[in-house]
This record gives structure tokens, sequence and C-alpha cells, in this order.
């Protein structure tokens, strides 16, 4: 852990003591272990090696209560697979302007998914990590406001939540390409959940501008705008393009079965990135302290065909000549820029699914025991990988 962001955190500890606002301090962590199943595969971070630190974390989370309405919350989290070097999840503060509505500032979690703000919290859901093809996201936190709205519909309950702000980070690659640099603005987004005794639903519609610096397809891009194909290199680009989250949701807890479901969609329109679509259904059933589950899992990213062929394989030259649009137009063997950009939309595509089975034992009541075992398969390839891991998720 980092001994500067330690040191802070004990001290904001120790001055509680002395200081007119009492500081709370909660935790949580997670124990996994896991592998594949077949030699030289890979998944979720995991090879046919046994991994104890991939998926593991431990995390701090201060609040403290300023009096009239007024409170901050910070949650230092380190992850096993940045070498528990730990960070600032969310640092943020909120005012209670009356006894439905609640508006914060600062480093939050972006309300994508039901579970988004407990996403770190393991011992809050079944699995031991939540469905990959839906909870995939390459960021989840945001910098801004949020405005927080709670009441009741008849018999229902009502959470309305808006969001504003922006983002700015590096975010995962493709296999063997460096961390590009994302940058978010102007995220705005509206979250409603609504439930009702053992049923609940929420809906969530998020849109930013959307900027990624795509190092891979620089030279691409460049040879584009060098024949003059300015519209077809910009509809490669992400460079302030609408991007756009949907998602649907419903869960069900009724006496010891338990159903959960997520649909979403992504979009960043004219862009080297796929149209998204990904789903999950998840079944459980609570014996006691034990609880089973099956989940089934989809996911679907390719690009529309009218996005192919769109450029030229020659242009008119100088005195009626003709020009091959290809990487060296002096060679007849070079590469068509045609065929380089459909290779760009159609390696962007993936199918998949994951079949999940795994069972969750409560043998303590702040502390769970969890295995799951999963099989993706990738629709594309027909290439089957088996993950097998297991957790013991704690708060404190």
């Amino acid at each position: 852990m980092n001994k500067k962001l330690l040191s802070l955190t004990v001290g904001l500890a120790c001055m509680s003591s002395s200081a007119h606002a009492e500081i709370r301090i909660n935790g949580f962590a997670s124990i996994v272990a896991g592998q594949t199943l077949d030699d030289n595969t890979s998944l979720y971070g995991y090879d046919d090696d046994i991994s104890y630190k991939n998926e593991s974390m431990f995390a701090l989370q201060l609040s403290s209560d300023l009096q009239d309405g007024l409170s901050a919350t910070a949650q230092v989290v380190a992850r096993g697979n940045e070498d528990f070097d730990a960070e600032f999840e969310w640092a943020y503060v909120s005012y209670q302007i009356n006894d439905d509505l609640k508006v914060s500032g600062g480093k939050m979690r972006i309300p994508f998914y039901r579970y988004s703000d407990f996403l770190d919290v393991g011992y809050a859901y079944r699995w031991v990590r939540p469905p990959q093809s839906v909870y995939n996201f390459a960021f989840s936190t945001y910098e801004g406001l949020n405005l927080l709205h709670s009441t009741t519909l008849g018999d229902w309950d009502s959470t309305m939540q808006v969001i504003y702000g922006s983002f700015s980070g590096k975010v995962p690659p493709a296999a063997g390409a460096t961390p590009e640099q994302i940058e978010l603005n102007d995220i705005m987004g509206i979250n409603w959940t609504v439930s009702y005794d053992w049923f609940s639903a929420r809906a969530a519609y998020i849109v930013a501008d959307t900027t990624i610096n795509a190092s891979s397809i620089a030279g691409l891009t460049a040879a584009l705008n060098g024949y003059g194909l300015t519209q077809q290199a910009n509809n490669l680009l992400v460079d302030e393009d609408d991007g756009s989250f949907f998602g649907v949701g419903l869960s069900v807890d009724y006496n010891n079965f338990l159903f959960d479901a997520e649909y979403t969609q992504i979009e960043v329109t004219d862009s080297l990135l796929p149209d998204q679509t990904q789903y999950y259904a998840s079944v459980g059933y609570r014996l006691n302290d034990w609880t089973v589950h099956l989940t089934y899992e989809n996911n679907d990213d390719e690009h529309d065909s009218n996005r192919l062929n769109t450029v030229p394989v020659s242009i008119a030259g100088p005195n009626n000549t003709v020009v091959p649009v290809s990487l060296d137009p002096a060679n007849t063997n070079a590469p068509l820029l045609k065929d380089l950009t459909n290779q760009v939309y159609l390696g962007a595509k993936q199918e998949s699914s994951t079949v999940i089975v795994g069972a969750r034992y409560d043998f303590h009541p702040s502390a769970a025991f969890k295995i799951d075992l999963s099989r993706f398969n990738d629709d594309i390839t027909d290439q089957d990988i088996d993950v097998l891991a297991v957790a013991i998720d704690l708060v404190f």
C-alpha cells in the first residue's frame, strides 16, 4: 500500500477524537484464488497457473457526519492486480437538502449497473465476480455532481439519480497493445430504480462526449488523410464522438428463490468502436446458509455491415492515371487501405457466451465463502475456456 496514502488514512482516523465530526471506518476485502483448467488459456486475468492476487483486494471506507445534513465519504482500495497500490476509489461530499433530496460532489461511482455501488464489495452478491459479459466496462467512476431523489409512489419505493461530470484515464487495451487514454466530457445520465417487496427494476441512460487516443490506428488514419479520405479517417477516430449507454434490469428475491437479469447497449457513433449488446440472466436458491446459482451471459459486439468497403480501391491521379489507395502506391503488392479499414471494423467483432455454476456459503455473519466454475465460449473461434475460482469475501 502506498505509504503516504496509508499515513493520510490513519491520520484522518486519529483526528476523530479531536475534531467535531465523528469519523466512521468500515472495510471490505476479497481473497480470491483462481486458474484456467486448460493449458495455454487465459481469462479474467487468469492462466493455467493458480493466482492468489489477480482478483484479491482490500478496502477502507471513511465517512463523517459533519452535521446539518453535510457529510463526507472516501474509499481507499488496494487491488492485487495492481500490486496492492492503494488509490482513492471514491472521495465526495454530500448535502441532504431535505428528506427526499441529496446532492453530492466529487469522485463517485457511475450508476451503470444494479451492483455499481457495490461493485468491489464481493460480499454484496452471490458470484465470485459479477457477470463479465455485462460488468466489463473499462472504468467505473467519474468526477462531478450527483443528485439523488428518494420517495414513494404508492406502495413502491422510487430512487432517481441524475449525474453530470467527466472522466479521464487509461483504459485496458486489447491483447498485446498498450493502454489507451480516454477522455469523457459532459457525462450526463439518469438512473431510476423502483422496488416493491420482493421485486425491483431499474433503467439507466448515460451519454458523453468520448475521445480515445487510439494509437494503434494512427498509421492507417494518416494514410487515409494523405489520399484526402478525411471522412473515412474521421469515421475511425474516437474524437469527441457521441457515446451512449443504456441498461435495464430486474431482480426478484422471493422466499428462497433469487433471479437477476440485466441488458445493456453501448454505442459510440462514427468510430472504430463497435455497437455492443450484452445481457445475463441468473437464478439462485437459498438453502439455509448456502446459496446455489446458475448464470447465463451473452455478449455481441460488431459494426453494421454498411461501414465496410467505404474506402475506394483507387483514385484518379494526374494525366488520367489511376492511383491505388494503398500503403505504398508505388508497390503493387502493398496492402490496400480498403482492406486494412475493413480489418479494423471486422476485428472489433466479438461474440461470446458464458455459463457460471456456483455456490456461496455464509459461514460467518460478516464473511462468505464462494466457488464459481465459469465456462466461456468464443462463438467466433468456437473455443471454450474454463475458469475455477474460490473466494472469501468479508465486510468489517
